[in-house]
């Protein structure tokens, strides 16, 4: 099992920025790769960015380009970060973070979601 602890949702104004944390623990030595889900009300849930246990492979959606960066944590490694600038209304979502392993061709555990809220 992997465990996924997030942090630094919160409420921000249009424009604002927010930064994403998320500390994985228990079998991270089976970590592929990490990422961030987001689900807004009413809307299903869709990909946001991720990045490889490499730290090389990283992809972000489209509807976030240039405005989300995903990160890695050098130091420890399964420590992940989304830093968010330029934020929108259309970005009010719980935000998920997941873990792949490397056994499997899915985002396989979950974290337990962070709200972030943008005021317009």
């Amino acid at each position: 099992q992997v465990q996924l602890v997030e942090s630094g949702g919160g409420l921000v104004q249009a424009g604002g920025s927010l930064r994403l944390s998320c500390a994985a623990s228990g079998r991270t030595f089976d970590i592929y790769r990490m990422g961030w889900f987001r689900q807004a009300p009413g809307k299903e849930r869709e990909f946001v960015a991720s990045i490889n246990w490499s730290g090389i492979g990283i992809w972000h959606a489209d509807s976030v380009k240039d405005r989300f960066t995903i990160s890695r944590d050098n130091a420890t490694y399964y420590t992940i970060y989304l830093q968010m600038n330029d934020l929108k209304p259309e970005d009010t979502a719980v935000y998920y973070c997941v873990v792949r392993s490397s056994t499997t061709g899915v985002y396989n555990f979950w974290g337990q979601g962070t709200q972030v809220t943008v005021s317009s």
